[in-house]
């Protein structure tokens, strides 16, 4: 069973499914709902007068395959919650987020059977990052080429690390070189930042002003 990233694998209280029910549908009942338990592949179902119903999946991890049911049941009704044992550590903020996307409620269970309800199932329409987005197309443009395979987990080369190498190869072949020189030649704006501040080791301040190269540490991947 694949449990979703993050989500405190193996810290869940020890509980069973069925645990879960009875302090559900209390929580339930308590708000006027008659319930009943496995109605057509569903784990919990609550019913209010004429309102729809309520759906909720009941696991004792936060899984994919619980994810997967709930979005099966958004067929059958938009107020779809999953239930799941509380972890010892609490919910990871990226499980209940997930949760929002897809617009299902989440409840989590302690072992004293104490309900929390995280998040209810409503329309999510998440703001954007203006300053992620803006950070994501700057260092798109800024980078030359694709020097880097998707998917991988290794080095990545960034546009810093390229405007670096244009540095230190323009200082290797040419010794030490004053800053504003090493930014005409090569025409890197922030050719002053990144030789004081070094990141990579590669650069040495020969004197004010000016920087050489520390031969045979340049890392081109």
């Amino acid at each position: 069973m694949l449990t979703i990233p993050n989500a405190e694998s193996g810290k869940f209280n020890r509980m069973a499914e069925t645990d879960l029910y009875p302090p559900v549908k209390q929580f339930l009942e308590r708000q006027g709902y008659t319930v009943k338990s496995e109605v057509k592949s569903c784990d919990v179902v609550g019913m209010r007068g004429r309102e729809p119903p309520v759906i909720v999946e009941l696991k004792t991890a936060f899984t994919l395959q619980l994810i997967y049911q709930a979005v099966d049941r958004l067929a059958i009704t938009d107020h779809v919650y999953v239930a799941v044992a509380a972890p010892k550590r609490g919910l990871a903020r990226d499980a209940v987020k997930l949760a929002k996307r897809i617009g299902v409620g989440v409840i989590v269970v302690s072992s004293s059977g104490a309900i929390d309800v995280l998040a209810d199932p409503l329309p999510y329409t998440p703001r954007k990052n203006k300053k992620r987005s803006a950070l994501l197309l700057r260092e798109f443009a800024a980078r030359t080429g694709d020097p880097n395979l998707g998917g991988s987990a290794g080095k990545i080369v960034t546009a810093y690390k390229q405007d670096a190498m244009k540095c230190a190869d323009h200082l290797r072949a040419n010794g030490p070189t004053r800053v504003k020189d090493v930014k005409a030649a090569t025409g890197v704006g922030r050719a002053a930042n990144i030789l004081r501040d070094n990141h990579y080791g590669w650069f040495q301040k020969v004197e004010r002003g000016v920087y050489g190269v520390v031969l045979g540490l340049v890392d081109h991947a």
